[in-house]
C-alpha cells in the first residue's frame, strides 16, 4: 500500500481543506464509472479511497505520521512502529509523551530462548512503562468509526424528476441499487448509512454519500417545483392560433396556442411539474410552463418573402423601441 500522502499528492503539511479538495479533484477522474474497461480504475479507487479515509481523520492522521498505524488503517505489530524523529536509540521500555512506546530489539533478543521469551519481554516492559491497564498505549483499540466513501451517479432529467432506482458498485466490491427520490435535486446527496469505509477494532462501518448529478435534457429545464419548456409554433400558428401537443414528463397533451402570440408568451399546464415534497392533492406537483418560441418552417419560402414585401401593418411601431441604450446609462 503506497504512502497516503503520495496517492493524494499532497506534502505532509496539508491542511484538511487541502486534503478534501486534492480527493475530490482525484475521485472525479478515477472512479470507476469513468474508466470503463479499464481493469485497473477499481483498485486504484479503492487505494484513494484508502488514502483519504487515513488522512481525513485527525485521529487516523496523527497515528499514521506516528507510525502506529499503517496507509490502511491497521495498527502496526508492538515492537514494529516507525516514529519518525525519535533519533537511533530511546530508553529502554519507556512510554513516550505522545502516547506511543520505544524499547530496543537487543534488551528483547539478548538471552531469549525462544520466541514465548521474547513476546514476554515485550509485554512486560510495555506493562511497567505505561502501567497496569495501559496508561501510554491507551486508545490504540478503543472502536473507530470508518470513514464515509464518495460516489457520483449521474441520472437523465426525467429519472431524477420522476424518481428512479440505479446500481451501484462500492470500493468493497459490493453491489447496491440507490433508489433516487422523485423531485431529487442537481447536487444533492444520498447518504447511505453503513455502507462506507469499515470501521476498525469493532467500530461502525461510514456511510457512502452518492453525489446525483442531473443531466441536462434538450426540452426541460427545472425551476424549483415547476418545469419549463420551450415549444417552437410556425408563423401561421402564432397569428391565427391552433391546437398544438407538447411534451410533458407524463406523456404528450393537447395545449391552445392563442391568436396571436408572440415568442415568450407562456402557457401554464397545472399539476405537470415535479412532484413536491409537502404537496397534497392538487398541489402534489408544480406545474409545467410552456414558453412559445415562433420559428419560420422555409425562410426561403419565396410566397413568404413576397407576402412580407407587399404588406403593410395597419399601425407599424419600432419592435425594439423599449430597449434600453446602454450607451445612456450611468
Amino acid at each position: 500500500m503506497k504512502d497516503p500522502y503520495a496517492v493524494l499528492g499532497v506534502p505532509r503539511s496539508a491542511s484538511a481543506d487541502e486534503i478534501r479538495r486534492a480527493y475530490r479533484r482525484l475521485a472525479r477522474t478515477m472512479h470507476p464509472d469513468v474508466n470503463p474497461g479499464d481493469p485497473e480504475a477499481e483498485d486504484r479507487f479503492k487505494e484513494l479511497s484508502a488514502a483519504h479515509d487515513v488522512l481525513a481523520d485527525p485521529d487516523k492522521r496523527a497515528r499514521f505520521d506516528r507510525g502506529e498505524i499503517d496507509a490502511q488503517g491497521q495498527d502496526r505489530p508492538f515492537g514494529f512502529r516507525h516514529h519518525p524523529g525519535a533519533g537511533p536509540r530511546t530508553a529502554k521500555g519507556r512510554a513516550r509523551s505522545d502516547g506511543g512506546f520505544h524499547f530496543h530489539f537487543e534488551d528483547l533478543f539478548k538471552g531469549a530462548d525462544s520466541f514465548e521469551d521474547i513476546f514476554a519481554r515485550a509485554q512486560s516492559a510495555k506493562h511497567r512503562a505505561t502501567g497496569a491497564g495501559g496508561g501510554g498505549a491507551q486508545g490504540h483499540g478503543r472502536p473507530q468509526r470508518g470513514g464515509d466513501a464518495q460516489y457520483r451517479l449521474r441520472v437523465p432529467f426525467e429519472d431524477a424528476a420522476l424518481g428512479t432506482s440505479r446500481r451501484i458498485t462500492l470500493t468493497t466490491g459490493k453491489t447496491l441499487d440507490v433508489r433516487v427520490p422523485p423531485g431529487t435535486e442537481n447536487g444533492s446527496t444520498l447518504r447511505l448509512r453503513g455502507q462506507g469505509n469499515p470501521g476498525h477494532h469493532g467500530g461502525e462501518a461510514g456511510d457512502a454519500l452518492v453525489e446525483i448529478l442531473v443531466k441536462d435534457h434538450p426540452v426541460f429545464r427545472r425551476a424549483g417545483d415547476d418545469v419549463i419548456a420551450e415549444v417552437p409554433v410556425s408563423l401561421r400558428e402564432a397569428v391565427l392560433g391552433a391546437k398544438i401537443t407538447v411534451p410533458t414528463l407524463s406523456g404528450r397533451v393537447a395545449v391552445t396556442v392563442p391568436e396571436g402570440s408572440n415568442t415568450g408568451a407562456t402557457l401554464r399546464l397545472r399539476g405537470k411539474g415535479l412532484p413536491r415534497k409537502d404537496g397534497t392533492g392538487t398541489d402534489a406537483r408544480g406545474d409545467q410552463l410552456v414558453r412559445l418560441r415562433i420559428v419560420l418552417e422555409d425562410a426561403d419560402d419565396e410566397a413568404l418573402r413576397a407576402f412580407v414585401r407587399k404588406w403593410r401593418p395597419a399601425d407599424a411601431r419600432d419592435v425594439r423601441a423599449d430597449m434600453e441604450d446602454p450607451a445612456k446609462e450611468g
